[in-house]
């Protein structure tokens, strides 16, 4: 019979075989392909010392085609939680030296457990990913485990904030539950996600492609949308993840911490009065009047390399977490499109679902035209933020900063969809379109009939211009709460937001609307 020594020996001696992986080979391999292994991964991402371990002895049950006679280390996942900067976390990390880390039954059960204790105690869950995909080997089981990770993504949605790390390979089913939840970090170069991989596309259609190409970092941050960050390394990835969660909630019935970051609420910065070009047609960038608002110009910018006409991102303003959508001048002059609708929305759902106020910067002469954008979609696309905005309860503060017309100034969160305060710099432009196409319309007949019709054109242009391109029209009925000097942004906006923190609204009862898709 063994001791009571012994039997603690045997149990380090069991859990550190396990901690060993997929042993000094596989983790050589890892090395070389510029990879992190998950235990270092976890070691980076949790507070030293307080990551707690579950199901490090599970082991997978299956028989067929060899299964038995193999040894996968903890299954080729880690489980478990532990702190990030102090707060709880929960989290798993497909271990890619241990059999590639590919999913089966139990490997599936270890991450649906844990997932559902993030759900119970509310309290983010972060992936890690790192996996040649489903093991073959266990045929449906396999399956249906890809499938109970789907289903806890869903019912999570919206309760607790959910975090993807592509951090390998990532293919075939994989690729759902990363897309199901709210951020999807990507590692350049050592990273990928698609459906059907180079190989079965070029024996079905016979293209060839790459695999950064077809599914890595950039080609997901930039063209598919799929990926909200492109990190430089593995290293860079769990930082950038850590720096997210700072910002938010652990879960829908808290609102997000507080932090004392030292920049005078009514701090003013007087660049702000000469930012904005005399010709209203010039550009200029609207990330310089982010930075120059939120607190020490720390903006954590989502989706940085997608529908660059669009910005949207994380901020501080007094301490307090908000989101911020904005129009950016300098790409396609700031117009809506397809791509840019899309990602406001779904940034804007998130930060309502998580008690994040917004901040909605305008700049907008309308939506982009022509034919791929009508056919595109731009419609239903379009109606989403019009959708979101509308549904949003959580404080909305709406700055108007140059140009505002037609469909788009409502889109672009206006009172009438629901915006609290609206405040506009005496820049602002607010009409139902541009003075030229305006001009064209309502003066046809005197335009056509004149001696000079483009010295007469250009006359009705300017008078539509000096008539309309202003913000006190709309402020003289309400639509604007008021028209402040651009320095003065930061100390006005601080305070609608203190004025609106208290802020309760609440929505008809109902299962669920029907969003434009």
């Amino acid at each position: 019979m063994q001791t009571v020594a012994e039997k603690i020996k045997e149990l380090r001696e069991r859990e550190a075989k396990i901690k060993q992986m997929g042993g000094d080979k596989a983790i050589a391999q890892q090395h070389e392909r510029g990879k992190m292994t998950a235990r270092e991964r976890l070691d980076r991402f949790f507070d030293p010392g307080s990551f707690r371990e579950l199901d490090i002895f599970v082991k997978h049950r299956g028989t067929l085609f060899g299964l038995d006679k193999m040894d996968i280390p903890a299954d080729g996942v880690i489980t478990g939680y532990g702190t990030v900067n102090g707060r709880q976390v929960f989290a798993f990390f497909q271990d890619f030296t241990a059999r590639a880390g590919t999913l089966g039954e139990m490997h599936s059960k270890k991450i649906c457990k844990v997932m559902d204790l993030a759900l119970k105690a509310g309290k983010p869950f972060v992936g890690f990913n790192d996996s040649g995909g489903a093991r073959i080997q266990e045929g449906v089981d396999a399956l249906s485990g890809y499938g109970q990770i789907f289903y806890r993504n869903a019912i999570a949605s919206g309760v607790v904030p959910q975090i993807s790390a592509i951090m390998g390979p990532c293919a075939g089913g994989a690729v759902y539950s990363p897309a199901m939840t709210d951020f999807v970090f990507m590692v350049k170069n050592t990273s990928y996600m698609f459906i059907t991989g180079p190989d079965v596309i070029k024996s079905v259609l016979g293209e060839e492609i790459s695999q950064e190409e077809l599914g890595g970092a950039m080609a997901h941050s930039s063209k598919s949308g799929v990926a909200h960050f492109a990190c430089d390394s593995d290293a860079h990835a769990i930082d950038q993840i850590k720096r997210l969660l700072s910002f938010l909630p652990d879960n829908n019935m808290e609102d997000p911490p507080i932090v004392d970051t030292g920049d005078d609420p009514n701090r003013q910065d007087a660049a702000l009065d000469s930012l904005l070009p005399d010709n209203p047609m010039g550009a200029y960038d609207m990330k310089d009047v982010i930075r120059a608002i939120v607190d020490n110009g720390d903006f954590m910018e989502v989706h940085q390399n997608y529908a660059m006409n669009m910005i949207v991102g994380l901020a501080r303003l007094n301490g307090r977490s908000i989101g911020i959508i904005a129009n950016q001048p300098k790409v396609l002059a700031g117009c809506l499109d397809v791509d840019c609708s899309d990602k406001a929305t779904r940034f804007i759902r998130f930060c309502d679902a998580f008690n994040i106020p917004l901040l909605t910067l305008a700049d907008v002469p309308g939506y982009l035209p022509g034919k791929q954008q009508e056919w595109g979609g731009i419609i239903r696309h379009g109606a989403k933020l019009l959708w979101c905005y509308s549904e949003a309860t959580v404080p909305k503060v709406t700055l108007i900063v140059r140009k505002d017309y037609g469909g788009s100034y409502l889109a672009m969160c206006a009172k009438d969809l629901g915006a609290d305060i609206v405040l506009a710099w005496p820049t602002a432009e607010i009409a139902v379109m541009g003075a030229e196409g305006a001009a064209n319309i309502i003066f046809r007949k005197e335009i056509k009939e004149a001696d000079d019709p483009t010295a007469k054109r250009k006359e009705k242009i300017e008078e539509y211009r000096s008539l309309l391109y202003n913000p006190y029209i709309a402020a003289s009925r309400g639509y604007i709460d008021g028209v402040i000097v651009p320095s003065e942004t930061r100390p006005r906006l601080a305070d609608a937001f203190r004025m609106l923190a208290t802020k309760r609204q609440a929505l008809p009862p109902k299962k669920h609307g029907n969003i434009p898709t």
